[in-house]
């Protein structure tokens, strides 16, 4: 019996090559992916998802990290802290990029503004062209509503929105949110998922998800 699609397949659905487990593509420096996190592209193809993570350079440092079981829409974008520009004079012109003597004025790491890792939770859903700051942290079970600029970070199981993104409502009361972020379903092995499947698609009621905790 088959208790899941493969995880370390790139198209784990043959028949559908708009939807691809990202972490199946090429690695690449200091991203990380968690398993069966899609990339859904109906325009082009989903496997030029990093065509999406712009201003990341190695040197810098900057991480992008997401979790397992996230659905990110087409033409998601990740702004990393590549992008920033030296913000301490009277002047924020990238003279030193255009050389020609103006190199002598290139900013020191130290220099420009560090926002730190995006890190993006677990069963998180972006809307189509999202748009996520540097530095931004998303937490689990959030959901950005397409077309939105995410410029702070974004609470467990909280919906947001707009330009930028503001809190619109949460999904659940705060007492099944500490539930669910205890739970952590997206770390069950196959198995368990298979048999809850359920419970985790259709349940939103509090006794569910107790009992669910108790039989771990």
């Amino acid at each position: 019996m088959t208790l899941a699609p493969d995880k370390n397949k790139l198209y784990p659905n043959e028949n559908i090559r708009t939807v691809c487990y990202i972490k199946n593509l090429p690695s690449r420096p200091n991203v990380e992916i968690g398993d069966y996190t899609y990339y859904s592209d109906n325009t082009t193809s989903p496997e030029n998802f990093y065509d999406n993570i712009q201003h990341h350079y190695d040197f810098l440092g900057d991480k992008l990290i997401i979790g397992k079981f996230c659905a990110m829409a087409e033409g998601v974008n990740f702004i990393m802290n590549g992008a920033n520009h030296q913000m301490d004079g009277f002047t924020t012109y990238p003279f030193n990029i255009f050389a020609g003597g103006w190199e002598k004025v290139t900013p020191t790491k130290e220099q420009l503004p560090f926002k730190g890792d995006t890190l993006i939770g677990n069963d998180v859903w972006l809307g189509q062209h999202v748009t996520i700051m540097p530095g931004v942290r998303v937490g689990d079970g959030a959901i950005v509503a397409a077309n939105s600029t995410v410029v702070k970070n974004v609470e467990p199981y909280t919906i947001v929105g707009g330009n930028p993104a503001n809190a619109i409502k949460k999904r659940f009361s705060d007492e099944t949110i500490k539930l669910l972020l205890e739970l952590q379903w997206w770390n069950w092995d196959e198995k368990k998922i298979f048999e809850n499947l359920e419970q985790l698609v259709s349940s939103n009621d509090i006794s569910t998800l107790k009992k669910l905790l108790n039989e771990e």
